[in-house]
């Protein structure tokens, strides 16, 4: 092969990896970035926060984590793991503990981890992590990638 030859086959795999990444990260998911003053910002978060308790009445019965409070990465590969490692510390409480995950709709999963502690099994503490889909890897046959969006806990009694 000649040495033009070379070189304009390597300009044009380069324009379709160029168009073929601009596709690509056009159907990434992203968050809405609001900047605003913080009197705006309080009142933003409360008109916020209320509809979420509108459209997930399930969150009412569970006091709200911060996602900063976390003690591992927020995103992942398996719903289930991903919610464990977030909560690795009710390992070291003993007692039973169940493992719920739920797939509401295609982009989002629920997942329940229900820790009953000791022989007594009305006495609990129940974790709600709700995530969705944050893209995939660069290969389409991997699995998706599962960030969590949303995490409470329940005391039962």
């Amino acid at each position: 092969m000649s040495a033009k030859l070379k070189f304009f086959l390597i300009v044009i795999l380069g324009i379709f990896a160029t168009a073929g990444a601009g596709v690509y990260f056009t159907h990434q998911q992203s968050a809405p970035i609001v900047e605003t003053s913080n009197a705006q910002t309080q009142q933003v978060g409360a008109i916020h926060q209320s509809q979420e308790v509108v459209a997930y009445s399930e969150r009412s019965d569970y006091k709200t984590i911060p996602l900063e409070k976390l003690n591992s990465s927020l995103q992942g590969s398996d719903p289930a793991t991903l919610a464990l490692n977030a909560f690795d510390d009710i390992a070291s409480v003993g007692g039973t503990r169940k493992v719920e995950v739920a797939y509401p709709q295609r982009n989002q999963a629920l997942v329940t981890i229900t820790q009953i502690k000791g022989g007594n099994d009305s006495v609990g503490i129940k974790y709600r992590v709700e995530m969705t889909t944050f893209g995939r890897s660069l290969f389409v046959s991997s699995p998706p990638v599962w960030q969590i969006v949303w995490a409470g806990v329940s005391s039962q009694e």
